[in-house]
């Protein structure tokens, strides 16, 4: 059976990158806790892109920001739905919510592109 697969492309400022990853780090052992197969947090490090799009060109990145391409796979759209509600409803989850810790976030949730896909090639 093909894996489902949810994608995160994200501008982050490079200096918060730090501060990014470490909510990452957070949020992937949730993941990985409530039955995620697996959960990649990738920062661009080749962004140049020969006629064609680049990951910094297709996120709308400004000066001073990179990209993060992110990904957590699982079983089914079944298994997604269901893992993503465990993950929803966990408290830890809401120390990294900047809407209910009152935190600044280390980048702007309305910039992120995000979409779920079906595996076609591979396992």
């Amino acid at each position: 059976m093909s894996k489902y697969i949810d994608g995160f492309v994200i501008p982050v400022p490079q200096d918060k990158i730090p501060e990014y990853q470490a909510i990452a780090e957070k949020a992937r052992g949730i993941w990985m806790e409530y039955g995620a197969l697996d959960y990649r947090e990738c920062v661009a490090e080749d962004k140049e892109a020969r006629e064609m799009v680049s990951f910094p060109a297709l996120a709308g990145t400004k000066e001073g920001e990179t990209v993060v391409f992110a990904y957590i796979v699982y079983e089914s759209r079944e298994h997604r739905d269901e893992v993503n509600a465990k993950v929803m409803a966990d408290p830890r989850m809401e120390e990294m919510c900047p809407s209910k810790s009152g935190k600044e976030p280390p980048f702007d949730y309305k910039r992120m592109a995000y979409g779920g896909f079906t595996t076609i090639v591979g396992d």
